[in-house]
């Protein structure tokens, strides 16, 4: 078991907040990139924001200003805390973990709601 597992998504109303986590069994400090994704209903799967290994961060348009993506060693775990969300932010989120050649997994995914 390598892959990546993701928590903390749910039902949250337009305007509100949530904090998405990622685990993984190895090391998530050692992974070149650690990267948020996520996937609408008949769209294909985008990038969020990422984390490399230096802690660089990289945010998608739709992302900046209002996700904000950090990591815990203590926890092994990458966050991602969203805030002002929108109806449009609806989608399964998806963590992905590139530990180099050969070496990239991705979790189950966790659903996002963001509905009245």
């Amino acid at each position: 078991q390598v892959q990546p597992v993701e928590s903390g998504g749910g039902l949250v109303q337009p305007g509100g907040s949530l904090r998405l986590s990622c685990t993984s069994p190895r090391d998530i400090f050692s992974a070149d990139t650690v990267g948020w994704h996520r996937q609408a209903p008949g769209s294909r799967r985008e990038l969020v924001a990422s984390v490399t290994k230096s802690g660089n961060t990289y945010y998608q348009d739709i992302a900046e200003g209002r996700f904000t993506v950090s990591r815990d060693r203590v926890m092994n775990t990458v966050y991602l805390q969203m805030n002002s969300l929108k109806p449009e932010d609806k989608a399964v989120y998806y963590c992905n973990t590139d530990f180099g050649w050969r070496q990239t997994y991705w979790g189950q995914g966790t659903q996002v709601i963001v509905s009245s």
